[in-house]
């Protein structure tokens, strides 16, 4: 008696033939045919099941969709990312899914490492695929950041970077100055034996652990972040002259006599951009987005350019901004200061009062800003403040059009997350003293509309050209459908519908349950797990539209004094205009890549500085009680975040003696067995802070009834 027939042994009986086979290439219905499949019912799902195989890139394809055996691999290539816990990732290019790596076979494998992996055999239920680290095949950890602790005649330093799982040893003639509980740089010279410490030399000492400002460094170092500029960068950008020469003022289009103004935050010294607003006599306006023109100044492979390429963008931590160029440059030469002549790459549209672009020019420009306003004194203009400041109309002019602007935006399926971000207030001594809400206010918002839309008119005009150039754009991937069928469980739990139609969620759905929970207990919860469901935004020359955006075409162009790709996307405008033949796509999408990367680890550094003060804040309330919503359950606690300190704490299960609970994963609670007692994202609840951590970022809490 013959087997049924299902998926399994469709893909089976394929694999098979093709292999007996491997000198051939099959078309479908040649396959279909060797392998009797006449039944309409079997022919659909063996259709299906060779579509999977093909996706999965299981089978090779040949010319005129033929099919092909394929060799299984047995190594791959990938870069390791470790988890503090010590097991580990490898990032296969290409693959969906990630290898999974003991700490047992981590070898001496050092996070962010290009390795080689041998894949483990294949277990039936396994959800990720296992491997074991073969060989290193080029070490991205050099050195590392930590503490300094000396014992005798030798001495570890322990690094802050928890993802590196070993303390470096440094013998006595390599201490080069460093004292015991200093914040050094190590250098990793030698890692032979995953049982003994790598071995290195202290490279620089950063300073005293307990300096406040010391351990903000410290950490923004340790992720991998750029500090202090090297001697033939900073001596390039002191030879670059303040003067704007008449010649190349001749040269552009001089737009000194129109109101221009900047809207910036208190603290900004790097002026990116500026704006004006006019109405035209046939009723639309003219905007003028106006961009520091910074390539101008850096030349493409100059030491300052190949230094911002490394860096990738500005970081901004909490007590500090570290720029990608140097502050000659940043706060002074290209910052759009005002009542100062500034070179400028300018879009100008003519907008319709309905927020429709219907003329632009992309020029090199001559501006003068005639006003700076921070954000707050723009939003009192807002308000109907000051209504007889020269500037008053034009702020409330162009506010106007950006409440279009956004409208129109949401209408097109653009994600409007409004997660509050949090400022830590510090002393002279970099100590903290406060924790605030940053306001999102309607002046934000006037910026950002229009930032957006010099963006989307600048990628729409390479992009959605006859003859579309190679071009850097700011790509947003559809979410990950098992993601987002997650995403769609879990609001469920809370009432909330989020329909999904073949694996998608439509980008107005998504908006309209946001828009469902604003001032509920549970919203901030529930964004937050929206956004982590979300893909990552990132720089490449392919676009494939914007899905956080609802934009079709979507680039950076808007801030060329903290982000690479800016500056990229002016020198190719520059070259385009001028008859340039576009460069390298593949040099192009390398450069994209690294700038993806550079942001991230930028943006990580960042969150980490500030929950490094706020730890150090909360650490004065030990002992003290609050009240708080719970953000997140699993089986090993209840994730609270603090409403009057605004960080999140872990209350552990093992400290909630008052029960036995366990944890129903369908509903994302922890149930008690006889009290019948529950703890569920979006509960109200009171806690008791019994520890603090700056070390390792982490507050414990204490359920108090």
């Amino acid at each position: 008696m013959s087997k049924p027939i299902n998926r399994r042994k469709i893909r089976r009986d394929i694999l098979r033939l093709l292999k007996n086979n491997s000198d051939r290439a099959f078309r479908s219905k040649e396959i279909a045919q060797e392998l009797d499949y006449r039944d309409n019912d079997v022919f659909r799902m063996f259709r299906n099941v060779l579509a999977e195989m093909e996706d999965q890139q299981i089978i090779g394809t040949a010319k005129g969709g033929r099919y092909t055996y394929k060799p299984r691999a047995t190594k791959v290539q990938g870069r390791l990312i470790v988890h503090p816990h010590g097991y580990g990732f490898v990032d296969i290019p290409d693959q969906e899914e990630d290898l999974f790596v003991r700490s047992r076979n981590m070898g001496t494998a050092l996070d962010g490492d290009q390795v080689l992996v041998g894949l483990a055999a294949p277990k039936r239920g396994d959800k990720r695929r296992e491997g074991e680290i073969l060989e290193i095949l080029e070490r991205k950890r050099t050195q590392a950041v930590g503490t300094f602790q000396k014992q005798g005649h030798f001495a570890f330093v322990v690094p802050d970077d928890k993802r590196l799982q070993h303390d470096v040893y440094v013998p006595s003639a390599a201490f080069n100055g460093a004292q015991e509980g200093n914040k050094v740089v190590v250098s990793i010279d030698r890692f032979d034996d995953p049982h003994a410490s790598p071995e290195g030399r202290i490279l620089s000492i950063i300073g005293d652990s307990d300096d406040p400002g010391v351990r903000v460094l410290s950490l923004a170092l340790s992720m991998d972040v750029r500090a202090d500029f090297p001697e033939d960068v900073e001596q390039e950008a002191e030879r670059i002259e303040e003067h704007l020469p008449q010649q190349e003022i001749d040269r552009r289009l001089d737009l000194r006599g129109k109101d221009i103004f900047t809207i910036d935050p208190e603290d900004a010294k790097d002026f990116d951009d500026a704006i004006h607003i006019e109405q035209l006599e046939n009723g639309n306006y003219e905007i003028g987005v106006h961009i520091a023109d910074v390539s101008y100044y850096v030349e493409p492979d100059s030491a300052i350019d190949d230094e911002a390429l490394q860096r990738g963008t500005s970081v901004y931590l909490v007590d500090r901004t570290i720029p990608m160029l140097p502050e000659k440059l940043s706060n002074l030469v290209c910052s759009l200061r005002p009542k100062e002549d500034k070179f400028a790459f300018s879009c100008i549209m003519e907008v319709t009062t309905q927020g429709k672009v219907v003329n632009y020019d992309i020029l090199e420009t001559v501006i003068h800003s005639k006003h700076r306003f921070t954000y707050d004194e723009a939003q009192q203009f807002i308000l109907g403040g000051y209504p007889e400041h020269p500037f008053a109309e034009h702020v409330v002019r162009a506010a106007r059009l950006a409440r279009t602007l956004t409208a129109n935006r949401m209408d097109q399926g653009s994600v409007d997350f409004d997660l509050p971000e949090v400022r830590v207030i510090l002393d002279e001594q970099g100590e903290p003293v406060d924790i605030v809400k940053k306001e999102r206010r309607e002046a934000n918002r006037l910026i950002e509309e229009f930032m957006l839309l010099a963006n989307r008119t600048i990628a729409r005009h390479i992009g959605d050209a006859q003859d579309p150039k190679t071009f850097v754009y700011r790509i947003h991937d559809q979410p990950d459908a098992e993601k987002m069928q997650q995403l769609s469980q879990y609001v469920k739990a809370f009432g909330y519908l989020l329909p999904i139609e073949d694996g998608k969620v439509d980008s107005r759905k998504l908006n309209k349950l946001l828009t469902r929970i604003k001032g509920a207990p549970e919203e901030f919860v529930i964004e937050n797990a929206a956004l982590r469901a979300m893909a990552k935004a990132v720089y490449s020359t392919k676009n494939i539209g914007h899905y956080g955006l609802g934009f079709d075409f979507y680039s950076h162009f808007t801030s060329p004094i903290r982000r690479y790709p800016d500056l990229i996307i002016h020198r190719l405008l520059k070259r385009y205009a001028a008859g340039g033949s576009p460069p390298d796509k593949g040099g192009l999408e390398a450069r994209c890549e690294h700038c993806s990367e550079r942001e991230r680890a930028a943006t990580e550094a960042e969150r980490e500085s500030v929950r490094l003060k706020q730890v150090e804040y909360v650490k004065k309330h030990v002992g003290e009680t609050f009240f708080g919503v719970v953000t997140g359950v699993t089986k090993f606690g209840v994730f609270v975040e603090l409403a009057d300190l605004l960080v999140e704490g872990l209350v552990h299960v093992r400290d909630m003696d008052d029960d036995f609970y366990v944890y129903d994963e369908d509903n994302y609670t922890l149930v008690g067995d006889y009290t019948n007692k529950t703890y569920r994202p979006g509960d109200r609840v009171e806690v008791k802070v019994t520890a603090a951590n700056p070390e390792n970022r982490e507050v414990d809490l204490l359920f108090t009834d």
